[in-house]
């Protein structure tokens, strides 16, 4: 996992998504440990969730998605800095992936920022919270990113992304209002940007009931292909959850830096969404770019 062609970026705007990670144990995670006598930090996160989430799922980042690095070198090892990826799949599993691989190979925690409907839910906010999630809130993403001086994850497209169906994969959806421009510019840290293939191959929606949805008050409520293949063999509650073995790559591009002052008030719409529309092309053509050289959807 490691070096990358990417080419020169700018930056991009709005809402977030993270999942609990995968990761497996490495010598890493001695990096990681906290000296303190609580093991969850000022956000609710917690190294010792971390590391049971590491070891029980790092198979599925090894073996089932086999995950490839390019340009990991490129995101900093101290310091604030804002990750802008792509977002797919029903249950998408690009914020798991990219936090193992960070964390594996930087021995950095990536805090995952989102504005998750389940936050709210007895346990399962919870358990979100202390396995890396924060909400997604601009004076939360200052806090993390200039004060704390950590790494922040957050997805532009939102629940467009996850939502959208399999005819549509790789299309980039619209990176929403420039909000996450504007927090790395009020900052003063650097976005950068990654393309995320696989994740759109590893759960992809084939029709969705919108009617169901507003019923049971989620985003969106999904019929994808993993039911279709997998049901007759795991029955229908297991093939919702579970995943195809799509070969992931990931491309880290250049890092994005603003030529203004933080800590303003407001800074300029205008540049804002000029340079959240150039960061989306710009994963946009690197997205492009993996799916010409991959050999298939499971083979990468």
């Amino acid at each position: 996992m490691t070096s990358s062609g990417s080419s020169k970026v700018r930056s991009g705007s709005t809402s977030l998504v993270a999942l609990p990670p995968v990761i497996e144990t490495t010598d890493s995670d001695q990096v990681l440990n906290d000296p303190r006598k609580s093991d969850v930090d000022a956000w609710g996160r917690s190294e010792n969730m971390r590391k049971f989430v590491r070891k029980m799922t790092g198979p599925i980042y090894r073996n089932w998605f086999r995950v490839e690095w390019e340009g990991l070198e490129k995101i900093p090892t101290e310091g604030g800095a804002l990750l802008v990826a792509n977002h797919a799949g029903a249950i998408p599993p690009d914020a798991a992936v990219i936090m193992q691989g960070i964390e594996q190979e930087l021995g950095r925690p990536v805090y995952g920022m989102a504005d998750f409907w389940f936050r709210t839910v007895p346990v399962v906010g919870t358990l979100w919270n202390r396995a890396g999630g924060i909400a997604a809130h601009p004076e939360n993403a200052y806090k993390l990113l200039h004060d704390d001086g950590q790494l922040g994850l957050v997805f532009p497209e939102g629940v467009k992304g996850p939502s959208k169906l399999y005819k549509d994969r790789y299309q980039l959806r619209r990176f929403g209002r420039g909000g996450f421009v504007e927090i790395a510019m009020r900052s003063g840290v650097p976005i950068i940007p990654i393309a995320v293939m696989g994740a759109e191959d590893a759960m992809p929606i084939l029709a969705r009931f919108p009617t169901v949805a507003k019923s049971l008050g989620v985003p969106y409520f999904p019929l994808t292909l993993n039911q279709v293949l997998l049901t007759p063999v795991l029955g229908p509650l297991l093939s919702s959850v579970a995943y195809l073995p799509a070969k992931f790559r990931l491309r880290v591009l250049d890092p994005v830096h603003f030529d203004v002052p933080p800590n303003q008030e407001r800074y300029s719409k205008s540049r804002v969404m000029d340079e959240s529309e150039a960061i989306r092309l710009q994963i946009q053509e690197a997205l492009f770019d993996l799916l010409r050289h991959r050999r298939n959807r499971w083979l990468g």
